[in-house]
């Protein structure tokens, strides 16, 4: 690795554990506690199916398209992930600190980059394409998914922000591919 893309890494990382330990000692209100841990927990995936199910009952030729794409774009996601997680190695923000408030057992141990937010993106580019009216509230539940993962303790800023950009050029690649 050269010596500019070092000092870029440790300038990204260290940035990233001030606003871990800023998070991990915020005591938030129960709402966004709440709302925190919904979002997450949809991005587990039920959130996805059930949108899924529903297009694929109503949305009729198109709401098929956008239900292949998006699980297509999500499939090559995970794949893409799971690799990247095990080549990185980093270790997750709730291994390094505790959080004051959230008790949530990370799906595995590493944090590089963040799979809920790549599979959200992955999902809701497709989506926003073919249903632009739809946008504002399918981004919002992304970015939800994706803004969990950081105030959970579950992941660093970057590891957000990477897997969200990631998502959202296999969604458009998809989109184009379809």
């Amino acid at each position: 690795m050269s010596g500019l893309a070092q000092v870029v890494l440790n300038s990204i990382s260290r940035r990233d554990h001030v606003i871990m330990r800023k998070v991990h000692k915020w005591s938030a209100p129960k709402w966004f506690r709440m709302w925190m841990i919904c979002a997450t927990r949809g991005g587990d995936g039920w959130l996805w199916y059930v949108l899924g199910a529903f297009l694929l009952t109503f949305g009729g030729v198109q709401g098929r398209l956008v239900v292949a794409e998006s699980g297509f774009a999500a499939g090559i996601g995970i794949i893409v992930f799971l690799g990247l997680k095990r080549a990185a190695g980093r270790r997750r923000p709730c291994a390094l600190e505790p959080h004051c408030w959230s008790t949530l057992l990370p799906p595995d141990r590493f944090s590089f980059p963040s799979g809920h937010s790549i599979t959200a993106f992955a999902i809701c580019t497709p989506l926003v394409l073919q249903y632009p009216a739809a946008a504002p509230g399918i981004l919002f539940c992304a970015v939800s998914i994706a803004a969990s993962r950081i105030l959970l303790g579950m992941h660093f800023l970057s590891d957000v922000v990477a897997g969200s950009a990631l998502g959202w050029m296999l969604g458009l690649a998809v989109r184009q591919l379809f």
